[in-house]
């Protein structure tokens, strides 16, 4: 369609915004994920939009998205990268998968490491050099990068075994020039890799404009998915409580500023949501937040559906994301320091500070702290929003027991079969993470994702694991069940059993305040080490109140931690174990921190976990005789939970299978 016929349709609706600037506005919305409302989008154009002009801007936005789905051509983008730096004076280039807020999911316009690689894994770092690449993964993804990456180009390394400043002290020599975004790189990163290079005469150049756009010639624009409030009926708190809140806790701490440059916490600080990124409901902005409880926004205008200007309110000030460099070099002029989270702050960030004159104190975001505390409504609507994905989680793994053992069922129409069953919930908002789903072997990669590839069919005398979870709009679930296809052997029973010890020692722990994570993570891995066995992943990880699926700073893992376990906290529970080329196991719900019910003769406060998620679990893996009386009764009172809070809202067919589900467990 021509750009006056969309001129002459935008005129007849009466909005005063030119071609160009709608058609602008729908490349941004191409490069976001699809909403699950598909027409959530038209609200950015008009509050109403129909007739031929809907029909119009549909099709651009179908033909946007069809283009932004080719894959790369590698070896032409690493030849125009090459010459790139050749122009530059630079030796090579650190491209790492990361955007400049850190975040777990990269929008479309910062996946540089797809561009120059090919390789679509969640966790990586590529160098290019004049005559030679290197890309480094973790063990998850050896097989995916020799797929996706041409090997002509790159060499594969370890993510972390092989350090990138030891290969490139290898590959280059001394008075070498590396080129570096320092927008995509964390302060502590760029320390860490400037000691090494440093001693080896290799000098780390900051790369404002980064060369991977500069040869970039087809690379989409930002996404500009639709900014909303957050209702108070879901967030508990109005935003200007949030705002006083961390302004107290910024005055009591001597600062006169933070910056925030984790999405989450902003949308938290202003209840607001968006959908820039997959899974995950974010507004990719920036804030600055004072010790008066004001906030500058940094975020594209165009985002914001109508009605954002008196949601925000008089105290927050919405700038264009170009303005931030200059705005935080101006904290320098106030008197008090300002914090910056050297674990997430970008080194641009700390630069821009430092160049202003500003006294920058490292030290942790202070809205991630009360961000996971959840108040007592987000608390409720967790647990309304795990009745939701129970029921669904029943629906399905009855219709998983009656149709896998006949070998009809794939990986990939399990994946389907889940969704199709949550987005028939109320107040569904998408997945939380991208459902792994590993039938056997592939049950035993951590991190598996099903592709047309690796697709594998459910077989009889095997194991079905399935760590999935959704976002609502009143809550975020993240569950995981391994499931047995016909008859499972003595080794998996023993191996499943371990696990479900483990993970009933988390879910029945008391424990006094100021108790880590770390410091009950053992508790899940004793059953197993007392075999010899043990996992390689966290027992734990923070979760969101209709947020990120993976939040800090709460954890229960072998690492120290240091945060100490607070009431509204919401947790994972998911101990493990893998047998690698045979199955996997993994038993997940989540907890929510609480004050313990008072014991005869406690001496001190003591904290417990709730268990929120509702399904059950396999008992046909289970080896009753390893389970303690008291192993066996919680195991059934939590089945009778589950039954009693799900039955009522069942289809007959449905009820009948978790009835039989939850049975108790014959010793």
């Amino acid at each position: 369609m021509s750009d006056p016929r969309l001129a002459d349709l935008l005129a007849a609706a009466g909005i005063h915004r030119s071609a160009s600037e709608i058609r602008a506005l729908v490349a941004g919305v191409a490069a976001a994920p699809p909403d699950v409302d598909p027409d959530a989008w038209l609200a950015l154009v008009a509050p109403t939009v129909s007739g031929e002009l809907r029909h119009h801007l549909q099709l651009l936005l179908d033909t946007a998205r069809h283009r932004a789905a080719t894959r790369p051509d590698v070896h032409a983008h690493v030849a125009a990268l090459r010459a790139e730096l050749a122009r530059r004076n630079l030796d090579g280039f650190i491209i790492p998968r990361a955007d400049e807020h850190q975040g777990e999911y990269v929008p479309l316009n910062a996946q540089r490491l797809i561009w120059a690689s090919g390789f679509t894994g969640s966790a990586g770092v590529a160098i290019v050099l004049k005559s030679r690449g290197a890309l480094f993964i973790d063990g998850r993804y050896t097989l995916q990068a020799q797929t996706e990456t041409p090997a002509d180009l790159f060499e594969f390394r370890h993510l972390i075994d092989d350090p990138h400043a030891e290969w490139l002290v290898e590959a280059l020599p001394d008075g070498g020039r590396v080129g570096f975004d320092p927008r995509l790189h964390t302060i502590g990163w760029l320390e860490r890799a400037q000691g090494g290079l440093t001693r080896a005469a290799i000098d780390l150049v900051p790369c404002p404009d980064n060369p991977v756009d500069a040869v970039w010639s087809d690379r989409p624009p930002a996404p500009l998915a639709p900014v909303v409030p957050h209702d108070e009926r879901f967030a508990g708190r109005p935003a200007a409580d949030k705002r006083a809140e961390v302004a107290v806790a910024l005055t009591r701490a001597g600062l006169g500023a933070a910056v925030l440059t984790q999405p989450d916490s902003i949308a938290w600080l202003l209840n607001i949501r968006g959908g820039d990124v997959a899974c995950t409901p974010l507004p990719l902005s920036f804030a600055i937040v004072t010790d008066e409880a004001t906030v500058d926004l940094f975020i594209d205008r165009r985002k914001l559906v109508p009605g954002m200007d008196t949601h925000l309110g008089n105290a927050v000030r919405v700038r264009d994301p170009d303005e931030l460099g200059s705005a935080l070099e101006s904290l320098g002029a106030r008197p008090r320091p300002v914090r910056a989270d050297p674990a997430t702050a970008s080194a641009w960030v700390f630069d821009r500070l430092m160049r202003g004159g500003a006294h920058v104190e490292r030290g942790p975001d202070p809205c991630a702290l009360p961000k996971a505390c959840k108040n007592a409504v987000e608390l409720e609507g967790m647990r309304r929003a795990h009745v939701r994905d129970g029921l669904a989680m029943a629906r399905f793994l009855a219709w998983l027991d009656a149709t896998a053992p006949a070998g009809a069922v794939t990986e990939i129409a399990a994946t389907e079969r889940l969704l199709a069953l949550r987005a028939e919930g109320e107040r569904f908002r998408g997945l939380s993470f991208e459902t792994i789903a590993g039938a056997g072997p592939n049950g035993a990669i951590v991190h598996y994702r099903v592709t047309p590839e690796t697709d594998r069919r459910l077989e009889s005398g095997g194991l079905f694991l399935i760590d999935s979870g959704a976002q609502y709009l009143d809550g975020t679930t993240d569950i995981t069940r391994t499931v047995a296809v016909g008859g499972p052997t003595a080794e998996m029973r023993d191996r499943f059993t371990r696990v479900l010890k483990g993970h009933i020692a988390v879910a029945t722990a008391r424990f006094p305040k100021g108790t880590t994570g770390s410091q009950l993570d053992a508790l899940a891995r004793l059953p197993l080490w007392r075999a010899g066995l043990d996992y390689d992943h966290g027992t734990g990880h923070g979760v969101g109140s209709f947020l990120s699926v993976h939040e800090g700073p709460q954890r229960i893992s072998k690492v120290g931690n240091t945060t100490a376990l607070q009431p509204g906290m919401i947790l994972s529970n998911e101990p493990g174990y893998y047998k690698t080329g045979a199955y996997g196991i993994r038993i997940e719900n989540l907890v929510a921190v609480r004050c313990a019910d008072e014991m005869d003769g406690a001496e001190r406060p003591m904290l417990a976990f709730d268990t929120l998620t509702l399904a059950p679990i396999d008992r046909r893996l289970i080896e009753a005789g390893l389970l303690s009386a008291e192993e066996r009764a919680w195991l059934d009172a939590y089945h009778a939970r589950v039954r009693d809070t799900l039955s009522p809202l069942l289809d007959p067919t449905t009820r009948a299978w978790l009835a039989a589900a939850t049975l108790p467990l014959v010793s």
